[in-house]
């Protein structure tokens, strides 16, 4: 019994690993979008997104059957908490992609207004801290999963000046007005795709040590 549960919680875990992994595949993808004006892509982003989806409600009914059929208690039962938990993070991280892709998009038919750079590192920022966050899971490692949190700052850190440096824009000319303002939601995208990331991150703890907090 305990070896049958013992692999239907790696089944969940690993799919969990898989659907986290499915959203850092569109983060690229969105890049292309966006930053090279290969609005093409969009699809392609929409199209990973469906298999997210498709992913998250795999995972849920299968954590369902988990808890009928074994009724797992303490870690285990801390682990599908998390899964169960973290299924609708993810799954919005794949939404506020496909935002940034639809953005990026619709800017892709007019000239830029500036260069995306901090957007631009905020991408590769998220997708680093997708790896680490599927490192922290897979070995329960609790300081890895911390330093995911951190690494959240910079992407905090990334939007702000990107908030600040647009106003300048629409400031010293109205007619950036519109741009601006569809940069600013582009930018808000990926500063809730971290969040959710974070959110992910800080359940690693009390799955582990039973402890909400440090």
């Amino acid at each position: 019994m305990r070896e049958a549960l013992e692999t239907d919680l790696r089944t969940v875990l690993n799919g969990t690993l898989n659907m986290l992994g499915t959203v850092e595949r569109m983060l690229p993808i969105a890049g292309d979008v966006l930053i090279h004006a290969q609005a093409t892509r969009l699809e392609d982003v929409r199209a990973i997104d469906r298999e997210v989806d498709a992913q998250e409600e795999r995972i849920e009914a299968e954590c369902l059957r988990i808890i009928a059929l074994h009724q797992p208690v303490a870690r285990d039962l801390r682990l599908v908490a998390l899964i169960l938990k973290s299924l609708s993070d993810i799954e919005r991280m794949g939404d506020y992609v496909v935002h940034v892709a639809a953005d990026g998009a619709d800017l892709a038919q007019a000239p830029t207004l500036k260069r995306y750079i901090n957007l631009a590192r905020m991408l590769e920022r998220l997708g680093e801290m997708s790896q680490n966050l599927r490192t922290a899971i897979a070995d329960r490692d609790v300081t890895r999963a911390e330093a995911t949190i951190e690494m959240d700052d910079e992407v905090d850190e990334l939007y702000e000046q990107i908030q600040r440096e647009l106003v300048t824009y629409m400031l010293e000319d109205p007619r950036n007005m519109s741009k601006a303002l569809t940069l600013m939601r582009v930018g808000r995208s990926l500063e809730r795709v971290g969040d959710h990331m974070e959110n992910v991150a800080e359940r690693v703890r009390y799955w582990v040590t039973g402890q909400r907090e440090a």
